[in-house]
């Protein structure tokens, strides 16, 4: 699967980046952590080092870490401050909007990237809520922000335009559209508790909600349990600045309408499934090599429908699944208030044109198979002796 995954990647790039090789930063999804977290066990690649292989092949490659459990638009923040470097400031109407710590200390970054600018533009691929959170970084990249007051935000990025600063998006299992999960968040759970038993790593150790700009901070010998408790009973979640909105359809249809499709930007979508039809009762279910940790919600997703505001709903087209993301939503954004972003399906050997998204084919993976999750230690070793 990785290997599949690696040559698509290598495909995309090579598709805009003949003459050069712009670096690429990867950016991880909900509940994601970064390059040295879990150890050797790889966000992207699990046993196997996606990042490491792309490398070897001549590119330049960041991974990004930004909070597992934050709104896209924070994410973004971070992510601009994370690459270029500085103070990290979420902007004064936004802050003020909801309740945050417009510049938490904690969070002020060397830079990944320093240079990054219209002469030093980079590639960007996003996995799960990585790819929505890439998108709003363009907006705020591309846009002048005022706060309450019709005031100029005093932000390096959300005061002023950043054009070209990046030449293309990827996203993998991107819920572009919103999921019909009911509870994203308490969805990712056991996947992270997964992961960290993978690993071999202490949970009461490694891992970070990275929710300072909510004055929130995990305590000193705090288990794990309780610091998730802690979270979850957080006034955050009484808001729209969360992943969980994002994540819905109607949060992901309002991020839609702010993101359109940048003439400037090259885009791709890679999307997976895990689930068939059962020709039984017409809905889908979730097959037999699927994680077992989300065969439930895959089945439920496989049979649900969710609702707008206006009382529209999804319909049979949203059954198929990767167990966490409806596999319609992967392939690009459509629910915006403009209408759809263009999409349309890649062909080798097409001239690819910037404003429009590209399928990147429809994979049989589960939501984290796709980026190299469930392959064991022994399967990683042949690969890597196969690999390209």
């Amino acid at each position: 699967m990785i290997r599949s995954l690696l040559i698509f990647l290598l495909i995309i790039i090579n598709c805009i980046s003949s003459q050069n090789k712009n670096p690429i930063v990867f950016v991880h999804g909900f509940m994601g952590w970064g390059e040295e977290e879990m150890g050797p066990y790889k966000y992207w690649g699990g046993w196997f080092d996606l990042v490491g292989e792309l490398e070897k092949e001549g590119y330049t490659i960041f991974v990004a870490s930004v909070g597992p459990v934050s709104s896209s638009w924070d994410r973004a923040i971070e992510l601009y401050h994370q690459i270029k470097g500085g103070q990290i400031d979420y902007g004064k109407d936004h802050s003020e909007k909801y309740g945050l710590i417009q510049k938490p200390p904690e969070k002020n970054f060397k830079g990944l990237y320093p240079q990054w600018s219209e002469k030093n533009p980079l590639h960007f691929i996003g996995h799960s809520m990585g790819g929505q959170t890439v998108r709003m970084l363009d907006y705020l990249l591309n846009n002048v922000l005022q706060d309450s007051l019709g005031t100029i935000e005093k932000s390096k990025l959300l005061g002023k335009t950043n054009k070209g600063w990046i030449k293309s998006i990827t996203t993998l299992s991107t819920p572009h559209n919103g999921t019909t999960i009911s509870d994203f968040v308490n969805a990712g759970i056991p996947f992270l508790q997964n992961f960290i038993a993978l690993a071999g790593v202490a949970g009461n150790s490694f891992y970070n909600f990275d929710l300072e700009q909510w004055g929130f901070k995990r305590f000193n010998e705090e288990s794990w349990i309780n610091y998730f408790k802690r979270m979850k009973q957080h006034s955050i979640w009484d808001s729209k600045n969360t992943v969980a909105w994002d994540s819905s359809i109607e949060g992901a249809k309002e991020i839609n309408s702010l993101c359109v499709a940048n003439p400037d930007v090259y885009y791709f979508s890679i999307a997976n499934y895990k689930t068939k039809i059962d020709e039984d009762s017409g809905y889908h279910k979730p097959m037999k090599a699927m994680s077992n940790i989300i065969k439930v919600q895959a089945r439920l997703m496989g049979r649900k429908k969710a609702y707008y505001s206006d009382g529209t709903s999804t319909d049979s087209t949203w059954y198929l699944n990767d167990g966490v993301v409806n596999t319609v939503s992967m392939y690009g954004p459509t629910t915006g208030s403009s209408g759809p972003d263009p999409i349309t399906e890649f062909r080798q050997g097409d001239v690819v044109i910037p404003g429009q998204w590209y399928i990147m084919g429809n994979h049989e993976y589960d939501h984290s198979a796709l980026i190299g999750h469930q392959m064991k230690k022994n399967e990683y070793s042949s690969l890597k002796k196969n690999l390209l």
